[in-house]
């Protein structure tokens, strides 16, 4: 294991690897301190390491565990050439997250977060959630033969509920938004020696979304994109996703100009995207977007994704939302990839940056695909069937063919 504590991003405070998300002096966040003049790694090593997320273990604040092979992580990175000369850039390549486990991109950091739980002996998996999280954890935690404990909003998809349930965990509805939810997560964590994975957990949770950038570069052939889209809620996959760039710049196993990042959030519940327009803090907003997944009014890391999205010479678009289904059936006609509202914003982001002329056809641009459309159904546009009599010649006149 390589970390060697924990630090408060704010005051800098440091801590032992303990299972604590925030510091007791200034409550701001902590984040895993790497003992970098120690790490040695090189791209032999990781090339020859499980085909999952643990291939990157000298690079995470945990040690992998057993099942270590089974993944998640080391999703398809594939080319999207009709997308790309639709949208008018020169490489679109798709990341599809969407093939893990639970269909979503949290199987990475609830894979990081329940490792760090195990380790401290914690029998009980738990969180808020607006829906992929959830399924993430409940799954997590019956592989593990854990207890699980979930809090959605009571508006979630039902085909996220459904995805939770199934695992037999436990899940409670809450007659409000996430943010109700997640204030409720937090003061049961003091309550509770439960693995609150987005709370006390969430030093090492977050952690896990730097492996997308990882596995990025190593399926460029050790090349860095020259941007990158990505949706936004909470801030931390935004974020991560560059510090795990420059981990990499860090370690040797990549060279040459960091991408930039831009981020989307649908319009109704956009208080990053309003903050880096208006050159100012974050401030909560009550959500109200078609695009549940994101829905966080008051994200924990939405300044340092602001700070991020100028650092990396990138920016974050604020999507329509009458814009967003539509994305969602031009990522599936031009792409053959169904992805989920957020894919539908982050779709979104990527032809709002085209627009604006800060991406375009010199650019090989790397899109996440975070989950999957069939948890979201009825949002994007599709043909209805057409019905017919079983007669041959009946299909032939309706398909136009002439016999």
């Amino acid at each position: 294991m390589s970390a060697i504590g924990l630090r408060c991003r704010v005051c800098e405070s440091q801590y032992p690897t303990l299972a604590t998300g925030s510091c007791v002096r200034c409550f701001g966040p902590l984040e895993p301190v790497y003992d970098w003049a120690t790490i040695s790694v090189s791209r032999e090593q990781v090339e020859s390491g499980p085909r999952s997320l643990w291939r990157y273990a000298p690079l995470l604040p945990v040690e992998p565990p057993a099942d270590a092979d089974a993944g998640p992580g080391w999703t398809p990175l594939v080319p999207a050439p009709r997308l790309a000369r639709e949208l008018g850039v020169g490489e679109v390549f798709l990341k599809l997250d969407h093939c893990n486990p639970t269909h979503s991109f949290k199987d990475r950091v609830v894979a990081v977060a329940a490792a760090k739980a195990r380790e401290a002996g914690l029998e009980t998996l738990a969180c808020a959630s607006t829906g992929n999280l959830g399924n993430a954890v409940a799954a997590r935690a019956s592989s593990l033969g854990l207890r699980s404990v979930v809090l959605y909003p009571a508006t979630t998809e039902p085909e996220k509920l459904r995805a939770t349930a199934v695992y037999g965990g436990e899940m409670v509805a809450v007659r409000g938004s996430y943010d109700d939810c997640s204030r409720l997560v937090v003061e049961l964590s003091g309550e509770l020696d439960w693995a609150f994975v987005n709370v006390n957990l969430r030093a090492y949770y977050a952690e896990g979304s730097k492996t997308l950038a990882f596995e990025t570069a190593e399926q460029l052939g050790w090349e860095l994109p020259d941007a990158v889209v990505a949706p936004i809620a909470s801030g931390s996959l935004f974020t991560k996703l560059w510090q795990g760039f420059e981990q990499l710049q860090r370690v040797g196993l990549v060279e040459g100009a960091l991408p930039r990042l831009h981020g989307g959030q649908a319009v109704g519940c956009s208080p990053v995207a309003a903050a880096y327009a208006e050159e100012r803090a974050v401030s909560p907003v009550r959500p109200a977007t078609v695009a549940q997944s994101l829905a966080i009014g008051a994200p924990a890391d939405g300044d340092l994704a602001v700070a991020t999205a100028r650092a990396s010479g990138g920016a974050i678009h604020a999507v329509p939302e009458d814009d967003v289904g539509e994305n969602m059936a031009l990522l599936a006609r031009a792409g053959g990839v169904f992805g989920e509202t957020a894919a539908g914003v982050t779709v979104g982001a990527l032809r709002a940056a085209v627009a604006s002329g800060t991406l375009g056809e010199r650019d090989r641009v790397v899109l996440l695909v975070t989950g999957t459309g069939l948890k979201t159904p009825d949002v994007a546009p599709a043909r209805e069937p057409a019905e017919i009599a079983p007669d041959v010649d009946v299909l032939l006149d309706e398909l136009g063919v002439a016999a």
